[in-house]
């Protein structure tokens, strides 16, 4: 049926690049068995000396109308043997075909030092990428991690295109050059964001996976300033209400330890963050309704903390715990979330964007978020480790850490069309 989606995955882990090009280019195209619509590839840092080489041995094998690419820490594809990997410190190539009939390909490029005023009307934001908001287009973006404006370009393209899914990664950066290595169109970039904007009969799910567990009770922001907390209060778990007086955080925090188990303890000594709740209506709070921030630091003087990311006053946050177990448990409570979701269309292929922070030195043993994924979802997996992963939490799109993003691609169901 050519009617019919269809995606491909392929991994190679040949040392020569030649080789490498050559086995991933021809598994995919035997596995796809359809022209392909689309392309991405993902190249290790262990090829960054011949990254320019890349892109003239994939056009003397591939006739793909849009491609987009960048350089990784790891990649992760599924190998000849139809096995998922996640190729860590090692060279590895891995390049996704897709078969997208139905849907509108748009491939792009921004500069980060040149983007629309975001005080501005839309409209110049949607020049650049060439789609209209009413399309609908779900995007895969990759970026520059050196690049300075990379935030604005999440704002700029949530503001532009409200209602459609932002997934994606940064680049590794090559210690000799300091750049990330990005592609797109057969062409080498060393700056900003490269994306493409899928339109028509495809969706993008997402799973957003941060690793965190929390601990403790939500507490609302009485008093704070930008990325500095200074008042909280206590929730009521039942109905959203204050119990108790506003205290400083390092209150909080002092009173949450003597509630923690011992490995607890140890644990918050060196992997304690802040959930950030993304919704000030949804009373019932639970796993993926938080954004994970860094814990930057306490004054012992006034009791305040600081935080990776501004948070204002009526706020709501509880503070979380990362672990090897505690991002299998978020991960698994996830997939088992979506796998219970009843749809008429399956899932044809998915993308992983994992940090650099897990794999094999978080959960010590491979491939070990993939095999997971597929567990639950039995589809071609691809993707890699990031210098940071971009995915929305409740609607708006964010830069994490720590963090594996999957989209989760399959076509619309009637009532979605």
């Amino acid at each position: 049926m050519m009617n019919a989606m269809k995606w491909a995955s392929a991994l190679s882990t040949r040392p020569s690049l030649e080789a490498a090009v050559e086995e991933v280019a021809t598994q995919a195209q035997q596995l796809l068995q359809a022209p392909p619509d689309l392309g991405l590839v993902f190249i290790s840092s262990a090829f960054a000396s011949e990254f320019s080489r890349l892109m003239p041995l994939l056009q003397q094998r591939l006739s793909v109308p849009a491609l987009i690419g960048c350089s990784g820490g790891g990649v992760i594809g599924v190998n000849s043997a139809g096995h998922v990997r996640e190729v860590e410190d090692t060279a590895a190539l891995g390049l996704t075909l897709a078969y997208l009939p139905d849907v509108t390909v748009q491939t792009f490029h921004l500069s980060t030092d040149r983007l629309p005023d975001l005080d501005g009307p839309p409209d110049a934001w949607i020049d650049r990428i060439g789609v209209l908001p009413q399309d609908n287009p779900q995007f895969i973006l990759l970026g520059d991690p050196t690049a300075s404006g990379l935030n604005e370009v999440l704002q700029g393209l949530d503001y532009a295109y409200p209602g459609s899914t932002k997934i994606g990664g940064l680049a590794s950066v090559d210690s000799a050059s300091r750049y990330g290595c990005l592609f797109c169109d057969y062409q080498q970039r060393r700056d900003g964001v490269v994306g493409v904007a899928l339109s028509g009969n495809i969706v993008l799910e997402t799973i957003v996976a941060q690793g965190c567990r929390p601990i403790g009770h939500t507490y609302r922001v009485v008093e704070g300033e930008r990325n500095i907390l200074t008042q909280l209060e206590e929730q009521s778990n039942e109905d959203g209400s204050s119990c108790g007086l506003p205290q400083t955080p390092l209150e909080v925090l002092q009173n949450l330890f003597q509630t923690l188990s011992e490995d607890d303890r140890l644990l918050a000594q060196r992997a304690l963050f802040v959930g950030v709740a993304q919704s000030a209506f949804k009373q019932h709070l639970e796993q993926g309704d938080f954004l994970i921030r860094n814990l930057l630091g306490v004054d012992p003087k006034t009791g305040a903390i600081a935080i990776g990311d501004r948070v204002r006053p009526g706020q709501r946050i509880q503070f979380h715990l990362r672990d090897a177990k505690a991002s299998e448990a978020d991960l698994t409570t996830l997939l088992q979330r979506y796998q219970s979701q009843s749809l008429s269309t399956s899932p044809v292929g998915a993308l992983m964007f994992s940090c650099l922070g897990r794999g094999e030195g978080l959960y010590n043993e491979p491939d070990f978020d993939s095999q997971l994924f597929n567990q639950f979802i039995s589809v071609p997996l691809s993707g890699f480790f990031c210098n940071g992963e971009i995915g929305p939490v409740e609607g708006t799109t964010f830069l994490h850490g720590y963090t594996s993003v999957f989209g989760i691609c399959r076509p619309r169901t009637q009532n979605e069309t």
